[in-house]
């Protein structure tokens, strides 16, 4: 098991935010948690990277303890995010942006190199933007600029937390197929999206969230056919 959740708590003050929830993500895998606003997909994600405490519960990583390890560990690790809203840093250029993900790494200049180029070879336009302030930047340029700084920290698993939203149809998709790429160059993805339709045709096993809780577990096309999941996410329609 690559990362494994297990019986998770998380309180915002007096608030429990999450329930007791459990998920795994194998070696290989794009997993998504689909969910409705304030569900608890982007709490599950930051608690994983290290940014909320747990109130009880296990995080393991390949089969060692996670739990209250700091979060620029965790991404020594091998596990990084690339947060809800983009967050980059405005005042950077792109390429410092993509720098920012490896400052974690202790590996040498060659090999984070090998990174950026990675990056920029699945985001022609950050290379062709490489010298341009990430604040000038669209934003779907924006958005493939935080998954790639979250790729140059070369993670064993990627949290993706909405990497779709606000993006123009014809952008999503080819988010989506980034995505698709990013995994099948051996990368595991843990993946909250808005849209659960894309969501569940890219991954290969999703959750499904509700005030806290996991009610839902199954392969991804088995929940795109699942009528109370199509009724509550999907608009009836899984070709969304």
């Amino acid at each position: 098991m690559l990362l494994e959740l297990e019986d998770v708590v998380v309180h915002y003050g007096k608030v429990e935010a999450l329930k007791g929830i459990s998920l795994t993500v194998d070696d290989g895998e794009i997993v998504t948690l689909i969910g409705g606003n304030g569900a608890g997909k982007t709490t599950t994600l930051k608690t994983i990277s290290g940014l909320l405490p747990l109130t009880s519960g296990h995080i393991r990583f390949n089969d060692d303890e996670l739990t209250g390890t700091p979060a620029h560990q965790v991404v020594q690790l091998g596990i990084s995010q690339s947060p809800e809203g983009r967050a980059i840093f405005p005042g950077m250029t792109v390429l410092e942006n993509l720098e920012m993900g490896a400052y974690a790494r202790k590996d040498g200049r060659v090999a984070i190199q090998e990174d950026l180029d990675r990056a920029m070879d699945l985001f022609p336009r950050l290379r062709e933007r490489s010298g341009q302030s990430g604040g000038t930047l669209s934003g779907g340029e924006q958005q493939m600029l935080a998954i790639g700084r979250a790729l140059t920290a070369r993670p064993k698993v990627l949290l993706l937390d909405e990497p779709s939203m606000g993006l123009a149809p014809q952008l999503v998709a080819q988010i989506f197929g980034i995505i698709t790429e990013i995994n099948q160059q051996g990368t595991a993805v843990l993946l909250v999206e808005q849209n659960a339709a894309q969501a569940l045709q890219r991954a290969h096993r999703a959750y499904v969230l509700e005030t806290g809780t996991i009610v839902k577990s199954a392969d991804a096309k088995e929940l795109l056919n699942d009528e109370s999941v199509k009724a509550a996410y999907l608009g009836g329609d899984v070709t969304a």
